[in-house]
Order: structure tokens, then sequence, then C-alpha cells
């Protein structure tokens, strides 16, 4: 991945993941779907303490995973590409 796509996922993502989570077209099931486990993840002990370049990994992954997936079943507008 360039430079420019790890820019572009650090901007857009939050905000795409930030809308869908306040969108009400987006149930609360499938809110938590994505809240929890990711939650989970972060405050349950983990292989490297101390280091959480696992966790940020795993959340991007995540969160790329949940607003594809919310985007497409809800026929939710992607955030426009600057």
């Amino acid at each position: 991945m360039g430079k420019r796509s790890w820019g572009r996922l650090w901007t857009h993502l939050p905000s795409r993941v930030w809308t869908i989570l306040r969108s009400p077209r987006v149930p609360t099931a499938d809110k938590l779907w994505f809240l929890v486990p990711v939650g989970l993840y972060w405050v349950l002990p983990d292989f490297m303490p101390f280091m959480p370049i696992d966790d940020i990994a795993v959340t991007l992954f995540a969160a790329q995973w949940f607003a594809g997936r919310m985007e497409r079943k809800y026929a939710l507008e992607r955030l426009p590409k600057r």
C-alpha cells in the first residue's frame, strides 16, 4: 500500500465509520457487531503488551470491512474522494 493509500485510509475511514454509526438507517444490532468485538479486542490483554500495532491493524481491518459491508447492505453513500 502506497503513502497515498495509507493517507486516504486514515483520513476517510474514521469519518465513514462515524457516519455509519450515527446513521438511523443502520440498526443498533449491526453497529454493535462492530463496536463490541473491536472494544473487547482493545480492552482484553493481548499477546504483545506495550505494542499497540496489532490493535491498530485489527481495528483498521475491522473498520474497513464494517464500512464497506454497511454501505452495501443499506445503500449508504460513500463520502466523496478528495
